[in-house]
């Protein structure tokens, strides 16, 4: 195998890793949503109208939220390290992520609060304190 398949090699690893990592983001905002909605129909159905249920359901959505952070964090990181292969004409199928973590936006509290993420976990937070100002 010469250089330049081994870097194409390479690079369809960390892809694959990339790949991954979105979709295990993905996943966690349908489980996410999931749960939501479960609540919701427990708070509606049964007698759990109880202001501290509702309140509950803010643990997950933050759990989730700080999890898919990382999931993005990671594929940040990832996605430099395949810029870097990319521009190599041999490789060892190293995958060092310590040199990028110190660069913009290469960090897990930027990838918390990426807009993204900000966005779709602030609408969960809109609705269940929707939900627990009216019950």
């Amino acid at each position: 195998m010469n250089g330049t398949e081994k870097v194409v090699k390479h690079l369809e690893l960390v892809q694959g890793i990339i790949n991954r990592l979105a979709w295990n983001s993905i996943l966690l905002k349908f489980v996410s949503m999931t749960i939501l909605v479960a609540g919701m129909v427990l708070v509606a159905r049964e007698n759990l109208q109880d202001g501290y249920f509702v309140l509950t359901l803010f643990l997950p959505i933050v759990g989730f939220w700080i999890l898919d952070g990382y999931f993005l964090w990671q594929e940040r990181l990832f996605r430099k390290v395949y810029d870097d292969i990319r521009e190599q004409s041999d490789t060892n199928f190293k995958m060092d992520l310590g040199k990028h973590k110190g660069e913009p936006k290469c960090n897990w509290i930027a990838s918390i609060f990426s807009i993204t993420l900000l966005i779709f976990y602030f609408i969960e937070f809109l609705f269940v304190g929707a939900i627990a100002y009216l019950f």
